[in-house]
């Protein structure tokens, strides 16, 4: 058996997932102490496996919940159609490796690209649903205003809005690795600086912001910008230290 510690160093996730887990019950410890200390053992381990790939898909908490629970569900099938989306992922991956290998030689170079040829490897379907899951989040008046802001950037204030993005990124997952509580004054320190970044495209209210912060948890391709290279987990500290910022300054 584990300890809840020691399954979240494992899963690389927080122990305070594990109880968000546990307390929805989604996945409960195999076995309880007397001095109320969780332990795992294989088979919750394995349906951990199942939740953290399900959730690498993109799927919500309650959908996952509803497949692992279905008396017809079968962990073998899962795990093959997992290993199935994952290749049809990687073939995606090298397109979209080799536009941006190509976006950079025509920028080092100062070379002009058909326009097409800029979002290679991006399915039209995929970027249809980006506009329409923007227009649903924040209106069609706001997503029309940020896109003709957005058009109105010379070359090196995009430079410099995306080196402020990584950098803010870089901050989060630091003081997320580090433990840190999202209501805390370096988090939201790190927090004032993304609603200021965020206010380069348009000015959110605290419910739009707050809302922002859910929506990097739900989006897999939002959640993945955060969590990817770093403890999964990132995305959800952001949207809680956004949650708080709101909360207290706007």
């Amino acid at each position: 058996m584990r300890t809840v510690r020691q399954v979240a160093k494992a899963a690389r996730i927080s122990v305070r997932t594990l109880h968000h887990y546990d307390a929805i019950g989604l996945l409960k410890p195999g076995h309880v102490g007397a001095n109320g200390y969780r332990f795992y053992g294989r088979p919750e381990l394995l349906r951990l496996q199942q939740i953290l790939f399900y959730r690498e898909l993109g799927l919500p908490l309650g959908e996952i919940a509803a497949i692992l629970d279905d008396p017809g569900f079968d962990p073998l099938t899962a795990l093959k159609g997992h290993r199935e989306a994952l290749e049809a992922r990687i073939g995606q991956y090298r397109d979209l490796i080799f536009t941006i290998d190509r976006t950079i030689a025509s920028l080092e170079k100062d070379e002009t690209m058909e326009d097409n040829d800029y979002y290679a490897g991006i399915a039209p379907e995929t970027r249809e649903r980006w506009q329409r899951e923007a227009v649903a989040f924040w209106g069609e008046d706001a997503v029309r205003a940020a896109q003709e802001k957005a058009r109105g950037f010379s070359k090196e204030q995009v430079a410099a809005i995306q080196a402020e993005m990584e950098a803010i990124r870089g901050d989060f997952q630091r003081l997320f690795r580090e433990g840190a509580e999202p209501g805390s004054d370096a988090a939201q320190e790190v927090t004032a600086r993304h609603y200021a970044w965020v206010c380069h495209s348009w000015t959110p209210d605290a419910a739009a912001f707050t809302g922002l912060g859910r929506f990097y948890v739900e989006n897999p391709e939002f959640r993945g910008t955060y969590d990817d290279g770093a403890l999964p987990g990132t995305a959800a500290f952001i949207a809680e230290a956004m949650a708080i910022y709101a909360e207290r300054s706007l």
